[in-house]
Parts: C-alpha cells; sequence; structure tokens
C-alpha cells in the first residue's frame, strides 16, 4: 500500500500545478482538475492508514482497490507530465533569425500549446469519470486508530559508530569467535612439509553474523598475505562476474585497467591460477548457496600452491559447507547464536548506549524480548532500533507491545519467517516515504555496494522526497531519509577512510523482505536472463536489468514486453546488450548506465534519441566510455540530474546544455570544456564536479546562487582568475563544500583574509601535487570557531605547519575529519593537547621532510583512525630517541593506526627500533589497534 501513497504523494502537488495561471486552462477543465484533486485528497487520506498495516491482514477487496488506485495515479500523472512538457517543453528555434520567421514560428507554438489545453480537458474528463468509478468501488474499506509516523532527525544516531564496533567484537573480533576462527585457520602452525590451501567453512543461518566475523577476522590477518580478496556471491551468481572479482580483489591496480570482459571463464580461471602461482594468497567467498558452484569456483585455487594460503567460505546451507571442505586438512566452524550476556549487552548498548543503563521496570520485558530473537544479531539490533523514537527511549506499554506481537521466537532451527515477522515490524514502523524509499533498493543486485549520494538524488528524481517545512534543500531531505533507514537498521553503512558514510549495503534477510514486498505491489520488475523477459507483467513502471550473460542470446526487450510507462531503468552490464532502443520509452524519469560500456558497444549513435525523453529527470553515463553528449540534450528541459563522471575521452559539452535550467547536480571531468555562456545559465544548480577554471567559467560562477557544492581546479594561476574567483566564491552564501586544486603556483595565500565564508561551510578541501599554501588560510585564523561552528572537514596543504596551527583547528568545535600537510617543515616537535580536537574521528598530520607529534593525555578521545609522520633523525636528536614515547596510549578511542617512518640519516638498526616502539605501543593498546607501518625511503626488510 505504500507504493500507492508513494505514488499519490507526487501526483498531487502536479495536479495543483495545472491550477496555476500560466497553464490557462478552460474553466471547465480547471473545475475537473479541482474534482479531481478532492478525491484523490479523500483516497490519499484512507491509503495513509491502509498502508500502515502489514498487505497479508487486509480485506482482499482493500488490497484491489489499492492496486486500481496505484494504477490510476500512475496513469493520471503521465497524463499531467505530457501536457506540461508540451507547454514549457522545448520550442524549435528559428531557421533563421528572419522576423517573419520567428512570427511563423511563434504562432506555430501557441497553436501547438492551444491545442494541448484542448486535449488535458478532454483528457480530464475521461480522468474524472475514471476516478468516480474507482471511488464509488472503494466502499467504507478503512483502517482506524492508525496515525502516521514522522520522519526522525537529519544526523546518523550518535550511537550508533560504537555500535558497529560492538556488533564485530560480539560476533567475533577481540572475542572467542574470531579466536576459534583463527585456531582452525591454523596461521603460523603449519607443518612445513604441508603448506597446501586450507578452506574454513564458516556456516550458520542468516542474521547471526558470518560476513560481520569473517571480515572482521579478514581484516586482522590479511597484512600477512602476498594478496588478498573478499569476493560476496549471493543466490543468483554470474561465474564469470565472481572470477572477474577475484582477479580485481587480488590486485586492483592491474585488473581494473585490463577489459576482463572479453575473457570467458576457462581464461578467467587461467588467469588466476597464473597471478597466484607463487603467491601466499587470502581468498574470501561468502555467502555460497550452492555445492556445485564451489566445485566451480575452486578451480581458480590450484592444491600445488605450498606458501600457507588461506580460503575462507560462508554459507547458510550445512551441506554447502561440506562440499566446500571435502579434505581433512579443512575445517568447518559452526556459528552458534550470542549468549544471553552477549544478548543484552548489544541490545542495551543500541537503546540506552550501556547495558547498566537499562531502567529496572524495562529489565522483565527486555529480558523477555530477547528470548524471541533467540541470539540472532539482526534480529536485536532490528528490534531494538523500533523501541527508539528518534534519540527518545519508548514508554514500557509500546515496549509490552510490541513483544505481544513477537511470535514464539527465534532458535537454532527456526524459520526464517519469524526473522522476516521480526524485519517486517520495522518496515511497517517507517513514514510513507521511507516505505518507498526502502523498496527502490530492490533495483540493485544482491550485496551491491550503493552509492549514497546516487541513492539519494534517484529518489528525488523519482518524488519520493518533498521539500521540508524549514529553507533547507531537498537533498538534505533525502539525507535525513538515508540516516533514518540507517538509524533503524535497515541498511547497512559502509565508511570510507575518514570514517564518514559514503555508500551502504542492504542485509541478505532485509533483501529477502523488500523482495516479497516490492513483488507483492509490483513496484519495479527485475529481469535476470532471459526467462524473465518473457515471464515479466506489462504496465513495467520501473525496470532493472542484471546478471544477463554476455554471451547469452537476447531477447530485445521492445519485442517482448510493454515498455512504453516505465519510469525509471537502472542497468548492469553485461545486460546493457538487450536494452531497446531509447526512444521506446515515453515517460522515463531515471535512467542509470554506470559502467555500461557504451562508448565501445558502438551505443553512442544511439544517444541522439535522448532528446526525446522530455521527462527525464535523472541521467546517469558515469564510466560508460562515451566521448560526446548530443545537442539535443538542451530537449530535457526538465532533467535535475547528470553524470558524466569518469569519461576520459570527453572534451567538450554540448552548448545547449544552457537550456537545464532546473539541473540541480552535474559531475563531469575536469578536462571537459564548457562553452561561454553555459554555465551562467543553470541557476538551479546545487551540485557542480568538476570544472576547470577559466576566467569565463570562474565569472559565470557568481550567478549560481544555489551552489552547496564546487570541485574546482585552476591549472593556472593568475591576478585575474584569482580577483574573479574571490568575488565569485564571496557571493555564493550556500556553499557547503568547497574543493580546490591547483597547478604551477610554488606557493599560495588562497583566498587571502577577503573571504569570509558562510556559516554553513563544512567541507573544504585544497590539494596539490606541487603547491602548497605559504600558511594556514588567513579565513580559519581571522574567523575563529564561532563562525566555523560548522566546519566539520579540512584538507589542506601548507609550507608550514605551526604549533599555533595546530591549536586554532584544535578549537573548532565540529571539526571530525583533519587532514593537514607541509611541504618544508621547519617545527620539530608538534604537541597535540588534550583540550584540542574534540569531535575528531579521523586525524592526519604528514609534515615533511620529518618531525615527531606528541598526544598529551586525554587529547583527540574521539579518534578512531590516525594517521602521522614520525622523523627517527629528530627524535633523537631532540632526546625522544630511545623509547619514541609519542603518547599513544593516551588515544582512548583508536582503533586504526597508519604511521610513516622517516628515516634519513639513521641506520637500520634504529629505523628497526622506532618501527618496534609503535608496534609495542599498539599491542598494549586496550583496544589493539590495526597498525601499518610505512618506511620512507623504502626498504625491503628493516634489521
Amino acid at each position: 500500500m505504500q507504493v500507492v501513497t508513494g505514488a499519490m504523494g507526487s501526483l498531487l502537488p502536479k495536479l495543483g500545478q495545472l491550477l496555476m495561471e500560466e497553464y490557462n486552462l478552460q474553466k471547465n477543465a480547471k473545475k475537473g482538475v479541482e474534482s479531481v484533486m478532492r478525491e484523490m485528497k479523500s483516497m490519499h487520506a484512507a491509503l495513509c492508514k491502509v498502508a500502515e498495516v502489514p498487505r497479508h491482514q487486509l480485506d482482499e477487496q482493500v488490497k484491489l482497490w489499492a492496486d486500481e488506485v496505484r494504477d490510476l495515479s500512475y496513469d493520471i500523472e503521465d497524463i499531467v507530465d505530457k501536457f506540461i512538457v508540451r507547454v514549457e517543453g522545448p520550442n524549435k528555434p528559428a531557421a533563421d533569425g528572419n522576423k517573419l520567421t520567428d512570427l511563423v514560428e511563434k504562432m506555430a507554438n501557441l497553436f501547438n500549446k492551444g491545442k494541448a489545453r484542448r486535449q488535458i480537458a478532454s483528457a480530464i474528463k475521461e480522468i474524472n469519470k475514471d476516478v468516480q468509478e474507482v471511488a464509488n468501488r472503494r466502499g467504507r474499506y478503512t483502517v482506524d486508530n492508525i496515525v502516521p509516523k514522522p520522519t526522525s532527525g537529519m544526523t546518523i544516531d550518535p550511537r550508533l559508530r560504537a555500535l558497529y564496533t560492538e556488533v564485530t567484537e560480539l560476533v567475533g573480533i577481540y572475542g572467542k569467535r574470531d579466536q576459534e576462527l583463527l585456531k582452525l585457520l591454523s596461521l603460523g602452525d603449519e607443518d612445513p612439509s604441508n603448506k597446501r590451501p586450507k578452506i574454513v567453512s564458516v556456516v550458520g543461518f542468516g542474521g547471526l553474523g558470518k560476513t560481520t566475523l569473517v571480515r572482521a577476522v579478514y581484516d586482522k590477518i590479511k597484512g600477512g598475505f602476498d594478496s588478498r580478496a573478499f569476493v560476496p556471491i549471493g543466490q543468483n551468481p554470474d561465474m564469470k562476474k565472481i572470477f572477474r572479482d577475484i582477479l580485481i580483489g587480488l590486485d586492483k591496480n592491474m585488473y581494473t585497467n585490463i577489459n576482463l570482459m572479453v575473457l570467458d571463464e576457462r581464461q578467467l580461471i587461467k588467469e588466476i591460477r597464473e597471478f597466484l602461482h607463487d603467491k601466499r594468497y587470502l581468498v574470501v567467498i561468502d555467502d555460497i548457496w550452492d555445492g556445485k558452484l564451489w566445485e566451480d569456483i575452486k578451480l581458480a585455487f590450484s592444491n600445488m600452491n605450498n606458501v600457507g594460503s588461506r580460503l575462507i567460505t560462508t554459507t547458510r546451507i550445512f551441506s554447502v559447507s561440506i562440499a566446500c571442505c571435502p579434505s581433512t586438512h579443512d575445517s568447518i566452524y559452526q556459528m552458534e547464536p550470542l549468549s544471553d550476556s552477549d544478548s543484552t549487552r548489544l541490545f542495551c548498548k543500541r537503546i540506552f548506549s550501556s547495558e547498566n543503563k537499562c531502567p529496572s521496570e524495562l529489565k522483565e520485558v527486555s529480558r523477555d524480548i530477547l528470548k524471541k530473537c533467540g541470539g540472532v544479531p539482526l534480529a536485536i539490533l532490528t528490534i531494538a532500533s523500533l523501541l527508539t523514537a528518534g534519540h527518545q527511549i519508548k514508554p514500557k506499554v509500546e515496549w509490552q507491545v510490541l513483544l505481544d506481537s513477537i511470535g514464539r521466537g527465534l532458535t537454532e532451527d527456526a524459520s526464517m519467517e519469524e526473522m522476516q515477522r521480526i524485519l517486517s515490524f520495522s518496515y511497517y514502523d517507517l513514514p510513507s516515504d521511507l516505505k518507498t524509499c526502502i523498496l527502490y533498493l530492490r533495483m540493485y543486485p544482491e550485496d551491491h555496494e550503493i552509492d549514497k549520494e546516487d541513492l539519494i538524488w534517484k529518489w528525488i528524481c523519482e518524488n519520493f522526497v518533498q521539500h521540508g517545512k524549514h529553507q533547507t534543500s531537498i537533498f538534505e531531505v533525502g539525507e535525513t531519509y538515508f540516516n533514518e533507514l540507517i538509524n533503524r537498521y535497515m541498511i547497512i553503512p559502509i565508511f570510507n577512510g575518514f570514517r564518514e558514510v559514503q555508500s551502504c549495503r542492504v542485509h541478505d534477510m532485509v533483501l529477502d523482505l523488500i523482495r516479497s514486498l516490492s513483488a507483492e505491489a509490483k513496484f519495479l520488475t527485475i529481469l535476470e536472463s532471459n526467462k524473465d523477459i518473457t515471464s515479466s507483467q506489462n504496465n513495467i513502471r520501473r525496470l532493472s536489468l542484471q546478471n544477463i550473460e554476455e554471451d547469452q542470446e537476447t531477447t530485445p526487450l521492445a519485442n517482448s514486453m510493454s515498455i512504453s510507462q516505465v519510469r525509471s531503468i537502472t542497468v548492469f552490464p553485461p545486460a546493457v546488450t538487450i536494452m531497446p532502443a531509447i526512444s521506446s520509452f515515453g515517460v522515463l524519469r531515471v535512467l542509470d548506465l554506470h559502467r555500461c560500456r557504451i562508448g565501445a558497444l558502438n551505443f553512442q549513435p544511439k544517444m541522439r534519441d535522448i532528446g526525446y525523453l522530455f521527462h527525464l529527470r535523472y541521467l546517469g553515463l558515469k564510466r560508460t566510455g562515451i566521448s560526446e553528449i548530443p545537442e539535443e540534450i538542451g530537449n530535457l528541459q526538465f532533467l535535475q540530474v547528470l553524470d558524466l563522471d569518469f569519461n576520459f575521452e570527453m572534451r567538450v559539452l554540448p552548448s545547449s546544455m544552457w537550456k537545464l535550467r532546473q539541473l540541480m547536480s552535474i559531475k563531469v571531468l575536469f578536462r571537459c570544456y564548457w562553452p561561454p555562456g553555459v554555465l551562467g545559465n543553470l541557476t538551479s544548480l546545487e551540485v557542480l564536479e568538476r570544472i576547470y577554471a577559466s576566467p569565463s567559467t570562474v565569472q559565470e560562477l557568481g550567478r549560481l546562487a544555489r551552489l552547496r557544492r564546487l570541485d574546482i581546479h585552476f591549472i593556472a594561476w593568475s591576478l585575474e582568475v584569482e580577483e574573479t574567483f574571490v568575488e565569485t566564491i564571496c557571493n555564493l552564501h550556500d556553499i557547503q563544500s568547497l574543493s580546490i586544486t591547483c597547478d604551477d603556483v610554488p606557493y599560495l595565500d588562497l583566498l587571502g583574509g577577503r573571504w569570509e565564508p558562510p556559516r554553513c561551510l563544512r567541507q573544504y578541501t585544497f590539494t596539490s601535487d606541487h603547491i602548497a599554501c605559504s600558511a594556514l588560510p588567513m579565513w580559519i585564523t581571522k574567523c575563529g570557531p564561532s563562525h566555523l561552528s560548522n566546519l566539520s572537514e579540512v584538507h589542506i596543504i601548507v609550507k608550514d605547519v605551526q604549533q599555533e596551527d595546530v591549536q586554532i583547528l584544535g578549537r573548532l568545535p565540529a571539526l571530525r575529519h583533519l587532514w593537514i600537510g607541509s611541504t618544508h617543515q621547519t617545527e620539530r616537535l608538534l604537541i597535540i593537547g588534550a583540550d584540542e580536537f574534540r569531535c575528531v574521528i579521523a586525524f592526519g598530520m604528514h609534515c615533511e621532510p620529518a618531525t615527531q607529534l606528541v598526544f598529551q593525555q586525554g587529547a583527540l578521545p574521539n579518534a578512531e583512525y590516525v594517521r602521522f609522520s614520525l622523523g627517527v633523525r629528530v627524535a633523537k636528536e631532540d632526546g625522544n630517541g630511545d623509547l619514541f614515547e609519542l603518547g599513544l596510549g593516551n588515544l582512548l578511542s583508536l582503533q586504526s593506526a597508519l604511521v610513516e617512518i622517516h628515516w634519513d640519516g639513521v641506520t637500520n638498526m634504529e629505523a628497526a627500533e622506532a618501527c618496534a616502539a609503535v608496534r609495542n605501543a599498539m599491542d598494549t593498546h586496550p583496544n589493539h589497534p590495526i597498525v601499518n607501518l610505512h618506511l620512507d625511503p623504502e626498504i625491503s626488510e628493516v634489521r
């Protein structure tokens, strides 16, 4: 039912738009629109209540009526959109600029618009008839006492960062489980005469944390292997993709630059075996469902490799784990549910931040709820998320209601139906907009890493995200949706090196739920093979093409199914081979061809047909190998998102792009040339990545008042460009993220003290291979912490880092990610004090040629990752060269560290002592952080 409310939420504003004076509807047509709006609003109110009830609990007549309303909403919206396109859409320009020709053209346009108004008036009459028929069939089916729930706040629950660490600990790392798994792997204990590859298979039902455990152990031991790869499989595997993923995992630098798509299975297996011939490797094959599949995968790994390699598999099926481990040399590890004490610890961590903070009145009901969860981490986290509203704990009465709703509970041999029930509680607790958003995740294949920003823009272009009451951008509203799904544990966040969420995955069990709900609602259609094409239903609204084998005989979709009503299509390579002509899509809003090598498939000539997609809002052409965009793109006057990133052959953008006045986000490469006059007309732009700074483009930037994020590259710096750029930046009052790359200037006082950044500034990055700022930018020192209260990320290179700079940056109240480097360091000792960098999670300070950092007690209290350089000669000369005491034990939240050891001017032995001191500090640290040491200059072995 949630799909119906989503469709209606998109339709109602458009009906209101039709009543605006600019569309000049006939009087009777206006009355007809008003009548449709009244009835649809009434239906929407009823459906919002229906959407709160699980579909299986609804009367069959209510289901049929809701399905009718869904289809009717889509049809009405298509009619309205076609009318708006004809009235607002592209007009043909005059051929020769002659006044008479201009007049004739203008009259033709007026005639066409008049014809469109007559047609919409006739269509509204028919719509009213259909609406009344559906309304009459509705009867009085309602669900009482159900109130839609509001969306929670914008930020991710701060408890979740600690929670994800806690989950990892509970299912394996630093605990009994990871030690048991490490013992089975027998690392370092092999019989010297028998070092052939060993296989360990981890088995257990869904939600126990198999992948989390194996990932934790993998991260812990991967440094002891020459090559390693972590490859998810899933229920619908593609053998060639599996082998390609193994190769890319083993050596990303080598194999991302090789066209693996042209190799067949035999060639891929040969490539893997040759690559691993004499290497000690660690490979994880995650989530295998078929023993025969493992037999095929195993062909890529030779038993003749005798250097102590390891293969780890995970599966839900015990017979598959047996198939993975045919030899007595191999081992099976059966995962068990969490103990009662660990279950309690995880549950209370999620709700109260500590197991000791559970109120006495909630302890008994907590124990009863945990019994129903049966020690399954996914169930525990899902239920715990339901018992909080935003950051507030729900009252006891709601805990009791939830307890009474859960069935007999999960046990070792419980069916997954109960797990699905528990997950469905969380789903039906979502606001209706979020229900639609999470169903959209079915568009992606199993185990796919889903980019956060791309996903949010697609939601926006599908009209799933509505503007908030406050003056925030619609993208920021979409971020609140994404964060809320994380807070409710419906999606798994993936963090980058700065501990920011950059993407997400969907847990297998949640994906199963989404799959069934999406099928019930006929929300989207997935095509994974040719057999799916012929069996698909008509009236497809959203389409995802996945896992079509390159060498399959494919049937053109246009010949076998109805696609004229498709609103959204996402294509995953190599399924682009079955994609029909672009002109086949009459009402398409989202087209995503990311990584489909259409440039290499003679697809590019068909790109001109993009000009017929008048309804298009999202066009994703990232990494497609195209070299140009046709002039016809100017016809897409409703386009909001254009992603052309990483198309290295593209050199120029079409001049017709000046017409794309609704464009909100565009991504291209720096080298792409912007014709004069194009950029300044894109006044709706909020995101501009990446652009080469010429005098004309820098000047036109000043007209983009809505710009939130700018990524700009200065190849050559001049006083003229600098002056224009400073004036431009001073006029951009909504800038939240500014990234600047420069070449060809030794040192730069960037922006000087003239720029007073807006208070909303969150990220500032200055990078270059050869350039540094003369000093810390003056606008940072001038504005101070009160004005820069939202600045959370700084990435900058300066000539010299001074102790005063450290103190200024350390006082920024919202700073979470810092990377600062120097090129000609003079200050030999930098001290990180107790009252500095209170919120920093990721801290990096790289000072060349060398210096030493000392972390005082209380420094960086929340830092999980640190990266810094240590000058061995400087430390020894200044009296800190015996123990190399850097204060790493004072970093109480530390999880991992990267230390660059500069050992110019000292012996190998002295460099080894510095390495040993850092490793000892990490070994004795209570968190046992992962440490990586880099030696500069590099040597093969320190003695």
